[in-house]
């Protein structure tokens, strides 16, 4: 594990809301993380695989006006977010809103899937999901307040062929937010989470063309949507405006499972 600004210099902060987001190094996550430095907020872009994207998304953070840092750790091990949760609490006092965006595919039909494909998205995609919000939780009901939004998938609304384990995990995540909805309701803490449809990113650029169709026939509005119709949805769910929203899955979709 590791943190670092973009200048590896410390930096000094303002009192602002702290907020974590996981898998932010691109993609929807570095969305998110510039959507809610936007909002005031001192983002922490968590990255597992590279650090350099990770740097990339807080340079943006900063030239905009932002701030934030950069720390590395892999949400599927559950010590090593405890770890962090517990050294991010020491050095900000607080953290005040957790976005769970990280997530992997290893996409198969089920007959042929093997046990560590399945195992190794639920470990990430769901378990990660647990990892973070199990040690941040006492911190935030210490706090009597905060934002949870939990990145889910219309994948585990729908279904998808050949996303067995991918599905399973989204759809893991949606049962996991409305159960924790109801444990943290009572401490002003509320928990959601966003179900993206067909979103261009680098993970959805390599789709074939037939199944990009056939995608997109699916969607009511005809077309793909951005990385920024889901992050202007996270940066609502973790607003005061939404402050009576929790238990809910939000789908940005285009009306694709509708």
């Amino acid at each position: 594990m590791n943190r670092i600004n973009s200048s590896g210099e410390k930096q000094e902060q303002i009192c602002r809301r702290v907020a974590l987001v996981t898998g932010a190094g691109r993609g929807i996550g570095r969305a998110i993380a510039l959507a809610l430095a936007q909002q005031g907020d001192f983002v922490i872009v968590n990255y597992n695989g590279s650090g350099e994207k990770a740097l990339e998304t807080l340079k943006m953070i900063e030239s905009a006006g932002g701030a934030g840092e950069v720390y590395g750790c892999n949400v599927a091990d559950f010590d090593a977010c405890g770890a962090m949760i517990k050294d991010l609490v020491a050095r900000h006092k607080h953290i005040d809103v957790l976005v769970n965006n990280a997530g992997i595919t290893r996409d198969g039909l089920l007959a042929g899937m093997s046990e560590e494909d399945f195992d190794r998205v639920l470990e990430v995609n769901l378990k990660g999901c647990f990892n973070t919000m199990r040690h941040l939780s006492r911190q935030l009901l210490k706090q009597r307040g905060g934002r949870i939004v939990n990145l889910s998938s219309v994948s585990g609304i729908m279904g998808n062929p050949g996303q067995a384990n991918y599905c399973a995990s989204k759809a893991g995540i949606i049962g996991l937010t409305k159960s924790a909805a109801r444990e943290l309701g009572s401490r002003g803490i509320t928990v959601n989470a966003v179900a993206p449809g067909l979103i261009e990113t680098e993970m959805t650029e390599h789709l074939p063309e037939a199944v990009r169709e056939d995608m997109t026939r699916q969607i009511l509005l005809k077309r793909a949507g951005s990385v920024r119709d889901v992050a202007q949805t996270v940066a609502f769910l973790v607003s005061d405006a939404a402050s009576y929203i929790t238990g809910q899955v939000i789908s940005v979709d285009g009306g694709m499972s509708t």
